[in-house]
């Protein structure tokens, strides 16, 4: 698949690496020569220097016979007018546009970007998908990821070991002896920041990170089994009144009205906006490193620190201190993956990543076949797929044991209708049944393969 990608910053670059190990012909627009002088040394891919609205530029990077283009250059405006330009005379059929600034995406204007106006397939915001994700985080306590799959009836977990973890030093293929009524699948591990797909004669280590598949209606039982029955905050502090602080404060007043928010912004007038646009919330202003704004806060009666700032230091730093002033967990916003091996060593319960989001978001619609949702774990580990089983798939009709499935692949889940399995060597699959599957990086095609409409299969 030939695909133009608008903006080498980090997402661009994450996006571009992703599809060009898969063999696509990919090629790269943006107007800083350092940033395409980088691509340019790090991926195979061609890289242009331009203004990516420009309809010179996207024809010299191949926008006559491109299948896609994804618009995620700084600027909304840029990302738009490509996606215009893409389609009003290149006739890409595919764009995909990061639109963050929230006064686009009011309900009240939902028509803007339909075929007729401005004509954007796909829109994405890493702010409302951020707030997404920390509420999810909210609702389970326990978790360090949740990924809702198969209409919410299946979900993908993670969460940390420690050594009152009842289920560590224990032989994955034991787990279903010694608790016999825990129906998960264990699809990845990730330890001391180096991610592995579990045999099963693995075991967990305190210090993991573990990620399973369960039922929904199983998810308080498996997380018991992980020693992780933490209640639902209460009280809940919000760091930073930006979009994505907003955003998810409003969601907080909307969703939870048995809950406490309070928000700390630095920029009075910022404060100031975001006091008058919330109606039950405590909005202070001041900086959220400062001692006494903490206290002000009342830090110290808080179960929930929410820090979602632009800064990623900030929001380490705010976190901790939260925390050693009384807090009981702290969620927090890092754009840059070099801090994932020091978060939980400090003391960061959970890390949501908006460049991660945001390409997990976009792969789901880069990848082919009967796939209905793409989510990527732990900086390009693998990917948990959710697709439905095809008649002339290898998988059908016969004992998953008999099944070759690809090295790096994991069956986490099948749902047929509204039953909810968690296969087994014995299970066997039928035409239309809901996989939810894991794959590591190198057996992605292969997976894309399975699930394909075409006759052949790995």
């Amino acid at each position: 698949m030939k695909v133009i990608v608008c903006g080498a910053g980090q997402v661009g670059f994450s996006i571009a690496r992703y599809l060009a190990s898969e063999g696509n012909d990919v090629t790269v627009v943006d107007q800083r020569p350092d940033l395409i002088r980088k691509i340019s040394d790090s991926l195979d891919v061609q890289a242009i220097v331009g203004y990516a609205s420009h309809p010179g530029v996207l024809d010299a990077a191949g926008a006559a016979d491109a299948e896609m283009l994804i618009a995620v250059t700084h600027a909304d405006e840029v990302n738009m007018i490509a996606c215009q330009v893409a389609h009003s005379l290149f006739h890409i059929p595919t764009k995909i546009a990061r639109v963050r600034a929230q006064d686009y995406l009011e309900d009240q204007w939902a028509n803007l970007f339909s075929r007729e106006n401005m004509p954007i397939d796909v829109t994405i915001s890493p702010e409302i998908e951020v707030a997404k994700a920390v509420i999810r985080r909210l609702r389970v306590p326990g978790a360090t990821e949740l990924i809702p799959l198969a209409h919410n009836k299946v979900r993908l977990l993670g969460v940390r070991c420690s050594d009152d973890t009842p289920v560590v030093f224990t032989p994955i293929r034991q787990l279903s002896a010694l608790f016999p009524e825990l129906s998960i699948v264990i699809v990845g591990i990730v330890r001391q920041d180096r991610p592995m797909v579990p045999s099963p004669d693995d075991q967990m280590l305190p210090g993991d990170d573990v990620y399973f598949v369960c039922a929904t209606e199983h998810q308080a039982r498996a997380l018991a089994a992980f020693g992780h029955e933490e209640p639902e905050a209460r009280r809940i502090l919000v760091l930073g009144g930006g979009n994505i602080g907003l955003f998810l404060a409003q969601r907080l007043e909307r969703d939870f009205p048995h809950v406490s928010v309070k928000v700390v912004e630095q920029d009075r007038t910022r404060a100031e906006f975001v006091a008058k646009t919330l109606t039950r919330s405590v909005v202070i202003n001041g900086d959220m490193l400062d001692q006494e704004i903490l206290e002000e806060a009342g830090v110290e009666q808080t179960e929930t620190v929410v820090a979602v700032t632009n800064d990623d230091e900030n929001n380490i730093l705010a976190s901790l201190l939260a925390k050693r002033n009384g807090c009981q967990r702290a969620i927090t916003l890092i754009n840059k993956s070099t801090y994932n091996p020091l978060v939980s060593t400090l003391g960061v319960d959970v890390v949501v990543n908006p460049r991660s989001m945001t390409v997990s978001t976009i792969l789901q619609h880069v990848r082919r076949g009967r796939i209905h949702s793409v989510h990527s774990l732990h900086e390009g580990f693998g990917e948990l797929i959710e697709a439905d089983a095809l008649e002339t798939s290898g998988l059908v009709g016969r004992p998953l044991r008999e099944v070759r499935l690809p090295a790096g692949v994991i069956l986490g889940a099948v749902v047929r209708g509204e039953q909810v399995i968690s296969p087994r060597g014995g299970t066997v699959l039928k035409a239309g049944d809901r996989v939810v599957l894991f794959a590591s990086a190198g057996a992605i095609k292969k997976v894309e393969k399975m699930f394909s409409v075409r006759l052949e299969f790995f």
